[in-house]
């Protein structure tokens, strides 16, 4: 039987050939999808079921924005997985299925509906990103902006951010335009504890002062600008990273009534290990930055210092511990030591789960 063919309809299905029974060998079928100007035409399978292989070169479905084998792939597909919804660049779509002379399988079953584009007209009316969603639009705006009351502006925001994600983007005001005279911007990061706060910066363009007395992004190495600092920095050499001694790290950006740069973007992420005060008061300590949401990576090289008040002593109680067993524990394993490095009496290695 004829299989493929120019769909027009705003939506409608798509099966192999012989379905809901196993398709046959050798097969090639194309379906080109056309909606109306302005129009996106998004694709869902209900069911999928191809013979599979890494590099589904056996049977396999493919997908493109446009008409021609050509046109921008969005994917090729095989085996049992379902595929994410597919939405098409412009207003159609080219699926192609092939199949080749032996293994069958049961096929697929999928879903087309095409929904108009508001973003592809004027923007939306967004002052910076428009973005399409089924039956409507939404109006995004770039870093340091907030959308407007009326959804489609944006305006300059609230310069003071407390961040708890383990890694992120921080980035100067109005980036990646030049930042704004006379602003005074503050970022608190607060990272799980027992892991340091690490900041890289991959772009740096801020007023040059040999002092950094104008224009400048001081890093300091705790929660406020009361903690040591780490940097006052200015100019256009990108930085050396900077990691803190502990959990938590505090910027504050200010520009004068002068001369605007771009300003700076940074990715702040951790690093196991650090420096931690022990107190009367019970604090928590945690092997890695997702404890509870994912193992410890591969490769951790960590070291804590636990400093407590001079005629104190420290005690470390485990509340949860789960590591890599092995009889001499030689592979994954945590060692304490009774001093400030591993030069001091050693108080035991251990491993396994408890």
């Amino acid at each position: 039987a004829a299989c493929g063919g120019l769909l027009t309809k705003l939506n409608g299905t798509i099966t192999t050939p012989g379905w809901p029974k196993e398709y046959p060998p050798n097969k090639n079928c194309v379906w080109q999808v056309v909606a109306p100007t302005q129009y996106r035409i998004s694709m869902k399978f209900e069911f999928f079921e191809l013979e599979g292989n890494e590099v589904c070169k056996y049977d396999y479905v493919e997908i493109r924005s446009g008409l021609s084998s050509d046109s921008k792939l969005h994917g090729k597909f095989c085996g049992t997985e379902v595929p994410e919804v597919i939405t098409s660049q412009y207003n159609n779509m080219r699926i192609e299925f092939r199949s080749d002379n032996t293994v069958s399988k049961k096929g697929f079953k999928a879903h087309f509906f095409s929904d108009k584009d508001e973003c592809s007209k004027d923007n939306g009316g967004c002052q910076h990103e428009c973005i399409n969603t089924v039956g409507s639009y939404v109006c995004q705006c770039r870093n340091g902006f907030v959308l407007h009351e009326n959804k489609h502006d944006c305006k300059e925001a609230e310069c003071e951010q407390k961040i708890h994600s383990p890694n992120g983007i921080i980035t100067s005001p109005n980036w990646p335009d030049k930042y704004p005279s006379r602003k005074e911007c503050m970022w608190e990061i607060s990272a799980t504890p027992g892991q340091r706060v690490k900041l890289t910066f991959n772009e740096f363009e801020i007023e040059q002062h040999q002092e950094c007395a104008y224009d400048h992004l001081e890093v300091f190495d705790g929660e406020s600008e009361k903690s040591p600092i780490l940097g006052r920095l200015c100019g256009n050499k990108i930085p050396d990273p900077l990691i803190a001694t502990g959990n938590k790290m505090f910027l504050r950006f200010i520009s004068d009534a002068s001369v605007q740069r771009k300003g700076f973007q940074a990715t702040h992420s951790t690093e196991c290990g650090g420096r931690l005060k022990a107190e009367l008061k019970a604090k928590d300590l945690y092997s890695h930055a997702q404890f509870g949401d994912n193992n410890y990576p591969v490769q951790a090289d960590c070291d804590w210092l636990l400093v407590a008040e001079r005629g104190s002593r420290v005690e470390l109680m485990f509340q949860t511990f789960e590591v890599e067993e092995e009889a001499d524990c030689g592979y994954d394993y945590v060692e304490l030591f009774d001093g400030h490095d591993k030069t001091a009496v050693r108080l035991g290695r251990f491993c396994g789960s408890g």
